[in-house]
């Protein structure tokens, strides 16, 4: 079988990865100018197609029949060349937005719902509300009524879609809109999922809310299409293993701890056994700046380096799928708790206050270790989503990391 993903410019996608782990057909990557469109469809050797943007429209006139799915969504993002020679247009966008409510638990039943955007995901979006019998669908777009400048007549949704780019990477810390205008929100769902946590999402986490970002709906939908491209059912439990594995290759693994604790060799270790790209943010505070980090202190401050950190901090944030080795007091700055953890897992790495280096550790150098320890103690608890000790041999305290991971 000959499957692939149709779309205009495709330089990164995990879709062939996905598609890899639901079955073994060849699955490729179709590049297409708007001119070549409709001789691939028609005359192209192909036996299954996933369709990305900016084809999920023009696709349609191509197809002999659409789903009743797809007609209510508008678009088709899946395509199937049928026995008598025509082809089927389907929308498993929707059913990947089906998962992402299950996911979270919520039945939109009776219930009132905010779509943020008002492109092709939040016409998706509403037709899977509709057919799902949501009481109220309200869609906010930057012109017409419902605007992002009267979110405050919507107070009462209770659940609340992000359907936009707004925050997706690069443009990471961004969002439509705040939480603080839905009072009675109950859910939150956004589609983007690079970063694995958008400010958006953030916000719902601080405000105790369940929430749900977009990776679950690309799995989701591209499970579907692969049940159709081979006629046979793919259960739930297959969508949560490739989510996860997925999830875990994209996050950064950060190490946080007190100067001297060893984060440097744990880290260089930990890139090694993952095959992952080692990042540290003094080594880009001293590349930026063209001076070492004992430098940077004899010629300002603290407080100027801090702010060179935090500049650094964002950069790192952005990224996926690295080890991030960070400065031992980037916890003491609250703004770069969200920069790190949008995309990654937050490890403490802990060491007994008398085993810690402090030789070329400008603060470790005029402080005594146990009273820094104390003072930064409760900061590296809030940032930390577990804690490995780093008292034995550092090829220990990698395996035990790994572990927890």
């Amino acid at each position: 079988m000959r499957c692939g993903l149709l779309g205009e410019k495709l330089s990164h996608s995990y879709s062939p990865a996905i598609h890899a782990m639901l079955a073994d057909y060849d699955y490729r990557l179709y590049e297409k100018t708007p001119d070549e469109l409709e001789g691939f469809i028609l005359r192209g050797e192909w036996d299954g197609l996933n369709v990305t943007i900016p084809y999920k429209k023009a696709v349609m006139p191509f197809c002999s029949e659409i789903s009743d799915t797809a007609r209510r969504c508008g678009s088709v993002n899946t395509l199937r060349r049928l026995p008598g020679g025509g082809i089927r247009g389907e929308n498993t966008d929707a059913d990947g937005f089906a998962y992402l409510l299950r996911a979270l638990g919520f039945d939109p039943a009776g219930k009132k719902a905010v779509i943020l955007g008002s492109g092709g995901a939040a016409a998706t979006v509403r037709a899977v509300l509709e057919a799902r019998r949501a009481r109220e669908i309200v869609t906010v777009s930057r012109r017409g009524e419902n605007n992002y400048d009267h979110l405050g007549r919507h107070a009462d949704a209770q659940l609340v879609v992000n359907a936009t780019p707004a925050g997706m990477f690069p443009h990471n810390g961004e969002a439509a809109a705040s939480l603080a205008a839905f009072t009675s929100c109950e859910a939150v769902a956004d589609l983007i999922y690079n970063p694995a946590r958008s400010a958006l999402l953030m916000e719902a986490e601080a405000l105790g809310l369940p929430c749900v970002n977009g990776l679950g709906m690309l799995v989701a939908q591209a499970r579907r299409s692969c049940e159709l491209f081979l006629g046979a059912a793919i259960p739930d439990g297959e969508v949560v293993r490739i989510e996860k594995e997925l999830a875990r290759g994209m996050q950064n693994i950060i190490l946080i701890g007190m100067p001297g604790c060893g984060k440097s060799t744990v880290s260089r270790l930990l890139a090694a056994a993952t095959g992952r790209e080692l990042c540290s943010s003094d080594a880009l505070v001293e590349r930026e700046t063209a001076l070492s980090i004992p430098e940077i202190f004899r010629r300002g401050s603290e407080t100027l380096f801090r702010a060179r950190e935090t500049e650094a901090l964002t950069e790192l944030g952005k990224l996926s799928g690295k080890v991030i080795d960070t400065g031992g007091g980037c916890v003491t700055r609250a703004e770069n708790y969200p920069l790190l953890h949008q995309n990654g897992v937050i490890v403490w790495l802990q060491r007994d206050p008398d085993k810690l280096a402090k030789e070329g550790r400008p603060i470790s150098l005029r402080s005594d270790p146990a009273e820094l320890y104390e003072r930064r103690r409760p900061h590296y608890e809030r940032f930390a989503d577990f804690s490995v000790s780093n008292d034995g041999a550092p090829e220990d305290t990698v395996r035990a990391i790994l572990e927890k991971l």
